[in-house]
């Protein structure tokens, strides 16, 4: 008699299985698959082992008794084959795990995962999955290790733990082969993903089959246990074929080339949507190219088409020959908005009616008007940022943003079969009404116009914070320790949070535990999970009036379309509304009252640049906790020392000892010479352009031996920057290998870690321009390393790093010009002693304590954050318009924050929310 359970013979290497017809057949009834089962029952075994459930699946462990009794491909899908013993594989995976052979201890590790039920109570599952998911993540694959747990689950007919695994592989790298397969695979259709075969005559058995198949092609493509070796990082070849041979097409660009001519009969709209597709599944340089189509094929009369090619070539750095496509492209942005402009956009004198119609404050004074547009521009206003228009033009990003801001409400209403619902005639809410409602609440009399002392108030302002950005994105890096060192009676912190927490896995893998979203839940007085409401603007704008929400900040801006709470803000919830942090540029909205930004930033001969008033902050108007978390690295003025031979680790060697992580730094003609000087950029390839390539590749030729260490983000852009340095050089200096001395990083996964690394990897860090570097500049600076930045441009992205070194007592390395950039970064490279002493000054800053920097003080910076709030709220309830306003330090808060203030404040906010909740009050009541 032959038993369905698994034997293993661990000595010999071999696996029976032992099962009788009848036990088979009663098995296949069970699921669906009798025919099949009645002419070889032994050949489903393998289809029976995905879609059996994990218990059943540890309890049917089936094993071949011999090779030729079993189907060749049986040995691929069994998930073990060394042992039924649990906790056996679990001790074995750990020990090979403590030896560091993490593709090795990976496949004991599942295999413990599997057996557990079987195990009993030897461990538990979370003691062989972590562990598991930890090998993926210290080789660097942890995107790959989630598609193996969805390709396993899908197999076993766990549909529901699929689509979560590869929704979050998916969000780490939407561009993932691995993970890209298998949504097509399990969303598109068997059909569809194999090999392009018409399924439709064949039985749901075979279709189920082939999808079983491809899932195991996918799990196989992504299972650490089979790789070999570690990823090997790609470096530039010795000789000119072999540097020339990544620009050769490719397999992937003659599929490309195959698939345009499949869209010869298409119209430019389907075209259209097609690129869109690819767009969104992270394909950039196929969706580039069917933009580009769509344009042509329209004429370009389909214009979102024509500029959104522009973004995508930007993104890649696919800038023609010597970068002259990037100008024809930046002239076709230029045309396209201005024509645009003058089409669109018209605007109506003010009054009272128009105003509420808009959502305005009824004070407000609006010289121009109020501003509408009859349609969108084709550039959205995320894309502008990065653009380096010239100074006169520069207003067409204000322009672009005021048509995002003009329909964005209309948009919100917007129904997928085309038709616009009808919006509530008491809405948007009216400012006015607002504030003789918070003025009767108060018994306070109304100011009309001027500064009264009536209108302070009794208790803490209703300040609101709405993004849907609270889990581990970056502005929640730079700003969740804010919440730490707000006065409780002085604001009342509300959150409205439309996005989702991380996954637990993605926590406690790369984040290593720390969740920013609980620290903020932990600090808020109110934290109110809103996602309910993503695709309801008009329910949450009722859900924040109800609360009564006197101020709300929008953390969002046009960052994460799709994501971000789209016409919320038009719908005028709160009397007062202000723009903060994630989106450096003008809300282009007459219905945000005030942005916060500094004098440096934003000086007040470039208001026309923005249709909100300035609320102006002393010591820079970014916020950054790198000085206040304690998961942050500070710098040192010395490096550690590396070892001869020894692999990299964070925090070890020089910039020089780590050349960039390359083997063999400055290409082989340069071989036994050493590295002098590592400039970096570390910024997304959409921040670069010609002009800014033109001056790195000026510095690297006039300081000898010195390297660039860039950011591969995305990878597919790195051919062509390559492509641009060896045209530029071809006309300068020929004979010099420029290629060899440019290094790409991979982008490190835990952010902490990022930041670290730019201490041992990086001396000085080039600013983009008109883009700069935002996290990323201020991860440079608390590592120690200067930023030379460009102060020329009117952009509010393009001044970031030029107020940053002037708060930091850095203002020489703010260059005036693209000559006085390359000189400054030159001379830092030169010059041994000027270096250390820019780069001492910079690390001081950092290490001072009692007081804190004015430029790290993130209680300093709190404090000035709630007089802004109060002013503006006092402005509003004295009747007075929207209007600059400058926060003033004065007394003791000059001095900075001690250690003993920091912990008393802390302690002041946690002591209100403890006590708030022992009187019942619950803090997360929408959670």
């Amino acid at each position: 008699m032959r038993l369905l359970r698994g034997i293993v013979d661990a000595s010999a290497g071999r696996r029976t299985i032992r099962c009788t017809m009848k036990q088979a057949t009663a098995i296949c009834h069970q699921n669906a698959f009798l025919r099949i089962c009645h002419r070889r029952p032994d050949r489903l075994l393998v289809l029976l082992l995905f879609l059996l459930r994990p218990s059943a699946l540890a309890r049917f462990s089936v094993a071949v008794a011999s090779s030729e009794d079993v189907p060749e491909q049986l040995s691929e899908y069994i998930p073990f084959d060394a042992s039924t013993d649990g906790h056996a594989n679990l001790r074995e995976g750990s020990r090979l795990f403590q030896l560091k052979r993490y593709n090795e201890a990976s496949a004991f590790l599942w295999r413990a995962v599997l057996l557990k039920e079987r195990a009993g109570d030897q461990y538990t599952v979370d003691e062989a999955f972590t562990p598991f998911l930890q090998c993926y993540l210290l080789e660097n694959k942890i995107v790959d290790g989630l598609v193996f747990i969805s390709a396993e689950s899908f197999s076993r007919g766990q549909n529901q733990m699929g689509e979560m695994y590869l929704k979050q592989a998916l969000e780490r790298d939407a561009r993932h082969e691995g993970a890209i397969r298998l949504k097509e695979l399990m969303h598109v259709g068997v059909g569809a993903a194999i090999d392009g075969r018409d399924t439709g005559l064949e039985s749901e058995l075979v279709q189920t089959q082939r999808r079983l198949t491809k899932l195991g092609q996918i799990r196989d493509s992504v299972d650490l246990s089979k790789s070999r070796s570690k990823r090997k990082k790609t470096t530039l070849g010795n000789s000119d074929d072999a540097f020339w041979e990544q620009f050769k097409e490719n397999n992937g660009a003659a599929k490309a080339k195959q698939e345009n001519d499949d869209m010869v009969d298409k119209s430019p709209e389907d075209i259209y949507n097609i690129a869109t597709y690819y767009f969104n599944n992270k394909n950039l340089t196929y969706a580039s190219e069917l933009f580009e189509l769509s344009c042509q094929k329209s004429n370009a009369k389909l214009s979102p088409a024509c500029t959104n090619a522009v973004y995508l070539r930007t993104n890649l750095c696919d800038w023609g020959e010597e970068g002259k496509g990037f100008e024809k492209d930046m002239d076709i942005i230029v045309q396209i908005t201005k024509a645009e402009t003058e089409m669109y956009r018209f605007v109506t004198i003010a009054n009272e009616e128009l105003k509420r119609q808009n959502g305005l404050n009824d004070k407000m004074d609006l010289e121009e008007g109020v501003i509408q547009w009859k349609r969108a521009t084709s550039v959205h206003p995320h894309m502008m940022l990065g653009y380096p228009l010239d100074n006169k033009d520069v207003i067409l990003k204000r322009h672009v943003a005021e048509s995002m801001a003009s329909l964005d409400e209309i948009r919100a209403r917007l129904d997928d079969d085309g038709t616009i619902r009808d919006r509530p005639n008491d809405l948007p809410y009216n400012v006015e009404e607002m504030r003789r409602k918070f003025a009767k609440r108060h018994g306070m009399q109304l100011g009309e116009g001027k500064r009264s002392n009536s209108s302070v108030l009794p208790e803490p302002i209703r300040v609101g914070f709405v993004g849907c950005g609270f889990n581990s994105k970056a502005v929640m890096y730079l700003s969740q320790d804010m919440f730490r060192f707000f006065d409780p009676s002085v604001v009342e912190v509300h959150i409205f949070s439309s996005g989702a927490p991380d996954h637990p896995l993605f926590i406690n893998g790369a984040m290593r535990g720390v969740d920013w979203r609980q620290r903020v839940i932990d600090n808020v007085d109110y934290f109110h999970d809103v996602r309910q409401f993503k695709e309801d603007h008009i329910g949450l704008a009722r859900f924040i009036h109800e609360k009564e929400i006197q101020i709300l900040i929008e953390w969002d801006g046009y960052a994460r379309q799709g994501e971000r709470a789209s016409g919320l803000m038009a719908l005028r919830p709160c009397p007062v509304q202000i723009l903060h942090q994630e989106f450096l540029m003008t809300s282009g909205a007459q219905y945000i009252d005030y942005i916060i930004t500094d004098k440096v930033v934003s000086p007040l001969r470039l208001d026309h640049l923005y249709t909100e008033k300035f609320l102006y902050l002393p010591n820079h108007f970014f916020s950054k906790g790198h000085a206040v978390q304690k998961e942050v690295t500070p710098p040192s003025f010395d490096y550690v020392p590396k070892a001869n031979g020894t692999q990299f680790q964070l925090g070890i060697g020089s910039p020089q000892e780590n050349a960039c992580l390359a083997s063999n730094p400055l290409g082989s003609k340069a071989a036994e010479m050493e590295v002098s000087f590592v400039y970096c950029n570390f910024n997304k390839f959409l921040k670069h352009n010609p002009e800014t390539m033109r001056s790195w590749i000026r510095i690297l030729q006039r300081v000898p031996n010195s390297l660039l260490c860039l950011l591969e983000n995305p990878k597919e852009g790195i051919p062509n920057l390559r492509k641009f340095v060896t045209e530029v050089t071809a006309r300068t200096d020929p004979e010099m290998d420029l290629n060899a001395r440019i290094h790409f990083l991979p982008w490190e996964q835990n952010p902490f870690d990022h930041q670290r690394r730019s201490h041992a990897l990086c001396n000085v860090m080039l600013d983009s321009h008109p883009y700069n570097g935002h996290t990323t500049a201020q991860d440079a600076l608390y590592a120690g390393v200067p930023i030379v930045s460009r102060s020329d441009g009117d952009d509010m992205s393009s001044r970031v790093s030029t107020s940053a070194n002037k708060v930091l007592g850095l203002a020489e390395l703010n260059a005036k010009g693209v000559n006085h950039y390359e000189d400054i970064a030159i001379r830092l490279g030169t010059d041994g002693p000027w270096f250390n002493s820019i780069r001492t000054k910079l690390i001081k800053t950092c290490l001072q304590r009692n007081p804190l920097h004015a430029y790290w003080d993130v209680p300093r910076y709190v404090k000035n954050f709630e007089r802004g709030l109060s002013l503006a709220w006092e402005a509003f309830m004295d009747g007075r318009p929207p209007h600059h306003i400058e926060v003033l330090e004065d007394g003791e808060d000059i001095n900075g924050t001690s250690d003993v203030e920091l912990i008393a404040r802390e302690f002041k906010r946690k002591e209100r929310k403890t006590n708030r909740v022992v009187d019942g009050r619950s803090m997360n009541s929408e959670l």
